[in-house]
């Protein structure tokens, strides 16, 4: 049942290995992705998640899987991992609900549409279908609005799949193809010699390797700050409803100031509030405070903060941040964050959905939940190996867009830790950039 938690059963169990060529931490959709394309270069592969798999952010998103208003250097790999899922959907032999029915951002004013402008370049130069459409096209694309809009910005070709369905059919692939995958097992600690990784230590016991992958999500700095990597990473909460099944206005997404809506496989629509998330205020939270204020000022309103997290969360004010192999780690005392969807967000997701289509109120909505976002200053992922670390590499801070990217990212990763060629440029990427002296350039915030 969604939204998964610690309750539901452990699903892949398999016996703890005493080496293991790579070691990946976090059983998301990067996680995941990574294994399978690892697992295809008959790389043997231990995935290792404290809790279930896809449990957190990874089934907890919108289900958008958009080329569409992209960072111009993440473009070309969300290209690629768009083809990968249609393959992935494939080979799973599973209806994860991938469907190709568009990504449509909606525009209040003659500015908005001026703002596409800047993307409309980017989508040329990659040869995308995104165009612009003016308000009678809308009107026809979305009947019954009860809103003109001054025109859209929209991209047919991109697509839709039901991340909790998604995500955990690309798990029993990669065991298929012969990785092994551990739930609620945490790793507690790296065992590091001669400046390079030898193991890790699990709450199970000791697995040697020489190269571990942190996809940790939420968790990602937390794990890393122990080791003596700092990474700017914080998490936000999102609020995110389903309704029941619905009439369809309309078949793929779209989002405008006040509401983000999708078709579901279910015959209803998971919507959330247009650019609407909560932070706990805690230490890391300070702690990267100044590398955070390009995105304040350019998003003043865009976040709302709360001054101390739930007990457990990562950056509570009272979670542990020194812990031993031997002792038991945050990421067991809390194995999945399961943050309660926020009642403002609730109340203005009902209020922006029935304003924008009263035919179909009053709104019934048919479950509710909240995850929490692994988010960059610059809303940018870490995608790098960690220099001071040998062995060690990083996939983390995917700013609310792993979904859609993560098969793309997963096959990245992989040829990264294998050494093998790239295929895309990752300077953008790179860890060093919050420490180099690089200004922070801000990508897409949607």
């Amino acid at each position: 049942m969604f939204p998964f938690s610690e309750a539901d059963p452990v699903r892949h169990s398999s016996p703890l290995p005493k080496t293991s060529e790579v070691v990946i931490i976090g059983g998301g959709v990067i996680g995941v992705s990574t294994a399978l394309f690892l697992a295809n270069r008959d790389v043997q592969v231990t995935l290792l998640e404290k809790g279930r798999i896809a449990a957190e952010q990874s089934s907890r998103n919108w289900g958008w899987i958009r080329k569409q208003g992209r960072d111009a250097d993440e473009l070309p790999i969300v290209i690629e991992a768009c083809r990968l899922w249609q393959q992935l959907a494939d080979e799973c032999g599973e209806d994860i609900g991938l469907r190709q029915t568009g990504v449509t951002y909606l525009a209040r004013t003659a500015k908005d549409m001026a703002g596409f402008e800047n993307f409309m370049k980017i989508a040329a130069a990659h040869d995308l279908d995104t165009h612009l459409v003016d308000g009678d096209r809308v009107q026809s694309m979305m009947p019954g609005m009860n809103r003109r809009f001054a025109g859209a910005m929209t991209t047919p070709s991109d697509m839709r799949a039901e991340p909790w369905l998604a995500v955990p059919a690309l798990a029993r692939l990669a065991a298929r193809k012969g990785v092994r995958i551990i739930e609620n097992c945490a790793v507690r600690a790296l065992d590091i010699a001669g400046g390079a990784v030898a193991a890790v230590w699990t709450e199970q016991g000791k697995i040697e390797t020489s190269s571990v992958l942190v996809a940790g999500g939420a968790w990602s700095s937390l794990f890393l700050r122990k080791h003596g990597v700092s990474i700017p990473q914080l998490s936000v909460r999102a609020t995110v409803a389903a309704t029941e099944p619905l009439p369809e206005f309309h078949a793929g997404a779209a989002i405008e100031d006040d509401i983000a809506f999708r078709r579901r496989q279910d015959g209803g629509y998971t919507l959330a509030p247009g650019g609407s998330n909560l932070l706990y205020v805690g230490p890391d939270a300070f702690r990267h405070a100044t590398k955070y204020l390009p995105s304040l000022m350019a998003h003043p309103f865009g976040t709302r903060y709360l001054p101390k997290a739930p007990a457990g969360f990562p950056d509570s004010w009272l979670t542990p941040r020194e812990w031993t192999a031997e002792t038991i780690s945050p990421f067991e005392r809390k194995r999945v964050l399961n943050p309660a969807p926020g009642k403002s967000e609730l109340d203005a997701i009902e209020r922006g959905f029935n304003s924008l289509f009263p035919q179909l109120k009053p709104v019934r909505l048919k479950t509710t939940w909240a995850g929490m976002i692994d988010a960059m200053p610059d809303v940018v992922p870490v995608v790098d190996r960690v220099a001071a670390i040998g062995g060690l590499f990083v996939a983390t801070g995917m700013s609310g867009h792993g979904f859609g990217i993560g098969p793309g990212i997963g096959r990245v990763v992989s040829d990264l830790i294998q050494g093998n060629e790239i295929g895309h440029n990752l300077q953008r990427f790179r860890l060093s950039r919050f420490t180099d002296g690089s200004p922070i350039r801000l990508g897409p915030a949607i």
